[in-house]
C-alpha cells in the first residue's frame, strides 16, 4: 500500500520488474548440452547503454551479483521500502538468436530460473506473478514451454521480445498467440536486452545515442499493434490479450485517430478486419508504465488518460532495477478510478491477482 498527497492509500502492483541470472556461468550452470557450450550475447551486448549506468544503485546481489538477481534483496526493495504489493516478474532473456534452437534454449533456461527461485521462493514467493519467456521463431518449443508452466498458480503470462523478425499479427504467430488463449495467459511485449538478431530501432537506420534510441525503440509496438489490427488477429482471436510493456501510451491515440480514418474507408482490402481499428483495443491491448507519457500533472492530465480509453489499458510498473527505477506519482488531475485503475485494478483484472489476499483468483 502506498500513501498518496491527498491523504489516500491504494494497492500497489508493480507490473515491470525485470529479473536476471546471477552471471553468465549461472545461466550455463542451467543450461544443458549441447547448448550449455554455445555462445551467446552477454546482457551488456547492448549498443545503446544508459550514459550514466544501465541499473540504479543498490540492485546488485550481496556478492555483486547482476541486478535483479537476488530474490531477497528485490523482494525486501520492493515489498518492504516501496509499497508494492504483487510484483509481476519478466526475465530478461537474450532476444532472437540466430539458431531458433539455442533460443528457445535460452529462453527454457530463464523460465526454469524463474520458477524455482522466484515464484516458489520461501519468504516471498507469494508475492511474486511470473512471465514465462517463449520463443516466437520456434511455436514447438515455445509450445513446449507453456504446455510445461500454465498450470503454476503464479504464471501469469507469457513474455516475447519487442525485436522480431516479422511483424507479429502475420500468419505464422496465430498458433503461439492461440495457445496463450488456451492457457489464459496474456502476451507481454518487451525491449529485450542482449539481442542476438535485432534490426534498427527506426525504419530509417539506426540512431546514434541512447536518447535517440529510447525516444524510438517504443515506437516499434506500433507496426506490431497496427498489424495486427489489420490482419484481423484480434477480430479472429477475442480472447487475445497484448500487453506493451515498454510504455508509449500518449502516442496511442494519435495514431489510433489516423489509423481509423485511413483504415475504415479501405475496408474492402480488409474484410477480415471489418470493426473500426479503434474498437479492437478494448480488452485486447495494455500498456506497462513507469514515469506516465503524456502532459505531466496538468488540469488535463485525467482528460488525456481516458482519450481512447487508455486509463483502461496502463499499468504501473518500476522497470526495477534499471536506472529509472521509477516511482509511483499518480497526475492530481486523475480521478480516484484512474488512480486504482492504474496503481493496481487494471493489473489485478488482466492477471488475476486478489491483492488483499496475495493470490490468484479461480
Amino acid at each position: 500500500m502506498i500513501q498518496h498527497p491527498d491523504g489516500a492509500t491504494t494497492p500497489v502492483i508493480d507490473a515491470s520488474v525485470h529479473i536476471f541470472f546471477k552471471s553468465n556461468k549461472d545461466l550455463r550452470g542451467v543450461l544443458r548440452e549441447p547448448f550449455k557450450s554455445r555462445g551467446f550475447p552477454d546482457y551488456e551486448m547492448d549498443w545503446y547503454g544508459a550514459p550514466g549506468g544501465e541499473y540504479a544503485p543498490g540492485t546488485e546481489g550481496p556478492d555483486h551479483e547482476y541486478p535483479g538477481s537476488d530474490p531477497d534483496l528485490v523482494g525486501g526493495h520492493l515489498f518492504e521500502l516501496r509499497g508494492v504489493d504483487v510484483a509481476v516478474l519478466h526475465p530478461m532473456s537474450r532476444g532472437i538468436m540466430p539458431d531458433r534452437h539455442l533460443g528457445t534454449a535460452l529462453a527454457a533456461a530463464h523460465n526454469e530460473m524463474l520458477v524455482s527461485r522466484w515464484l516458489e521462493h520461501s519468504t516471498y514467493g507469494e508475492r511474486f506473478r511470473g512471465t514465462i519467456r517463449v520463443n516466437p521463431d520456434d511455436i514447438a518449443g515455445s509450445l513446449r514451454e507453456i504446455d510445461k508452466y500454465k498450470d503454476h498458480p503464479r504464471v501469469v503470462q507469457l513474455g516475447v521480445p519487442l525485436q522480431s523478425r516479422e511483424l507479429y499479427g502475420k500468419p505464422q504467430f496465430w498458433p503461439l498467440w492461440e495457445a496463450a488463449i488456451d492457457a489464459n495467459l496474456p502476451v507481454a511485449v518487451h525491449i529485450e536486452v542482449g539481442a542476438g538478431i535485432s534490426a534498427a530501432p527506426t525504419p530509417s537506420g539506426n540512431t546514434r545515442t541512447y536518447e535517440q534510441y529510447v525516444g524510438f525503440m517504443a515506437l516499434n509496438y506500433l507496426y506490431h499493434l497496427m498489424n495486427m489490427i489489420a490482419e484481423g488477429v484480434f477480430e479472429r482471436m477475442p480472447a487475445l490479450k497484448f500487453v506493451w510493456a515498454d510504455g508509449a501510451a500518449d502516442l496511442l491515440t494519435p495514431f489510433m485517430w489516423r489509423m481509423d480514418c485511413f483504415g475504415r474507408p479501405h475496408l474492402e482490402q480488409t474484410p477480415w478486419a471489418p470493426k473500426m481499428p479503434s474498437d479492437y483495443l478494448p480488452g485486447h491491448v495494455f500498456f506497462v508504465q513507469g514515469a506516465l507519457d503524456g502532459p505531466g500533472d496538468t488540469d488535463f492530465a485525467g482528460e488525456w488518460f481516458g482519450f481512447t480509453g487508455k486509463d483502461d489499458m496502463v499499468m504501473y510498473g518500476s522497470s526495477y532495477p534499471h536506472w529509472q527505477l521509477n516511482e509511483l506519482k499518480v497526475p492530481s488531475a486523475y480521478s480516484a478510478v484512474q488512480r486504482d485503475k492504474l496503481c493496481w485494478r487494471n493489473a489485478a483484472q488482466l492477471y488475476g491477482i486478489d491483492v488483499e489476499a496475495g493470490v490468484t483468483i479461480g
